[in-house]
Formats: C-alpha cells, sequence, structure tokens
C-alpha cells in the first residue's frame, strides 16, 4: 500500500435525475457505502474517504469506519469538489471515484492508481471498456469515448460516437471494439487537480454536461486506459434496479 495516492468519492445529496441518491438503499445498505466499500479494497490507494455537501451523506459512511468531509454545497462538479479537499492534502495524485459506481472493481481503481504513479507528466487518467449492449449505445446516460492511437482522449460524448457510415468497411472484429463507454473514475495529478477549477467552463462540457470536457477544450491531455471490466453508473431508477439485480453476481 502507498499513501502517494488519495481516492476521494464526491457526493451530493441533490441529485436531480435521483434526489438522494448516495443514499438510496441497495441490497441493505447505501449505495455510497457500497462504493467505499470497493475503494477500500484498492491496494495502491493509502486512504479513501467521501467529500460532500450534506451531514446525512456523511453520517452514512462515518457509521460505518469510514471519513467523510464536509465540502462547499457550491461545487458543479465532482473534480471541483475533490480539488477543495486535496489543496489540504499533500499527496502525489488523487482519485475521483464517482460514488454512483456501485459495481466498480478495486482493480479497476489500482489500474488508474498505478498509472498515475508511472507517468507523472500525464495530468489525468481515466478507464473506458469496450460497449457490448446495443442499447446502451445511443442511451444519453452512458456516455461513450474515443481516442487516438496513443490512447488519449478525442472526444467524450453522451451520444453514440464514432458514426460508422459504411458497415462495410470494418470486419466484424473491429466492429466489436468501435464503441468504447468511459467507465466513472478519472485520476489527477495534484498540481492539475489544483488547477482545474480556475479553467473557465467550456461550451461543450455544458452541452454535453461532461465535466472531462474542460479538461479536453483547454487542451489537457487525457490517457484512457482499457479495462475488461464494465460497471453501471446509477443514474435513474432503472440503474438501481438493475444493479440490485446484477451485484450478488458481481460479488461472488
Amino acid at each position: 500500500m502507498t499513501s502517494q495516492v488519495v481516492g476521494i468519492i464526491p457526493a451530493r445529496y441533490g441529485s436531480t435525475r435521483l434526489p438522494a441518491k448516495a443514499l438510496a438503499m441497495l441490497k441493505g445498505r447505501p449505495l455510497i457505502q457500497h462504493v467505499w466499500e470497493q475503494a477500500k479494497q484498492a491496494r495502491h490507494v493509502g486512504e479513501v474517504l467521501v467529500a460532500t455537501d450534506d451531514a446525512r451523506i456523511a453520517q452514512a459512511i462515518e457509521a460505518v469506519g469510514g471519513k467523510a468531509v464536509m465540502t462547499s454545497p457550491t461545487h458543479r462538479s465532482g473534480t471541483d469538489r475533490i480539488a477543495e479537499v486535496a489543496r489540504q492534502m499533500d499527496a502525489q495524485a488523487f482519485l475521483n471515484i464517482q460514488g454512483d459506481e456501485p459495481l466498480i472493481r478495486p482493480e479497476q481503481i489500482d489500474q488508474v492508481a498505478q498509472f498515475l504513479l508511472a507517468h507523472r507528466a500525464v495530468p489525468m487518467v481515466t478507464l473506458m471498456t469496450p460497449l457490448t449492449r446495443r442499447e446502451d449505445q445511443a442511451n444519453p446516460n452512458v456516455v461513450k469515448v474515443v481516442v487516438d492511437q496513443d490512447g488519449y482522449a478525442l472526444y467524450f460524448s453522451r451520444a453514440p460516437i464514432p458514426f460508422i457510415r459504411e458497415q462495410s468497411a470494418i470486419s466484424n472484429q473491429q466492429s466489436a471494439k468501435t464503441f468504447y463507454k468511459h467507465l466513472g473514475i478519472y485520476g489527477y495529478q495534484r498540481e492539475f487537480l489544483l488547477r482545474y477549477p480556475h479553467l473557465a467552463p467550456t461550451p461543450l462540457e455544458q452541452a454535453e454536461q461532461l465535466e472531462q470536457l474542460r479538461a479536453v477544450e483547454h487542451g489537457y491531455r487525457i490517457k484512457v486506459l482499457e479495462t475488461p471490466y464494465d460497471t453501471i453508473g446509477v443514474d435513474t431508477l432503472d440503474d438501481l434496479q438493475r444493479v440490485e439485480r446484477l451485484l450478488a453476481e458481481v460479488r461472488k
């Protein structure tokens, strides 16, 4: 274990699509607790804490032995919330483990942490996995990503990207890995994380409501690592029910 990387789970109470989703019950435990329990198993993260704007979320984590930090209710993104906490800490790198990802695996968290430690010149890192469910390609709650040949993000979108004009132009094997789903975890070098809140919001970020586009639009490179493991971000009640059905199998 190393203390060079700190994992922070941002969690706000006022979710628009699923109010109070951080405290939504899943298999008898709050959603936020599931994420915290998964993150605590990562071997390359020295400390895991929850950054929240609501005492009820803090109490839910503290009740199971976790650490919560109260942050401003005015933050517009999880990255902004994490940056507030990071200013008071000396770690080299920080992870944004999104509070609506109860199926995230410790090995996915470690994959991001290890890359940050080994590549200090890369300001930001995230994960993607092949998008295999056809119905997810057009689902705006499932974020898609396209990358360059070195694995750096070209664009993130809620729309199905890339557009395949002539399906016959690519092989079946290529087609199976044409679409990639972006997963809900980010890693940042400390210097970049502290700079992020001072970057002006950008048009594409505001249009798509995707905070990572602010970094892309300001010219920062985001490394996107591939993982074979899919996760389900909980944005709606349907998502919560789907996770409820899958949780027993995933956690075996």
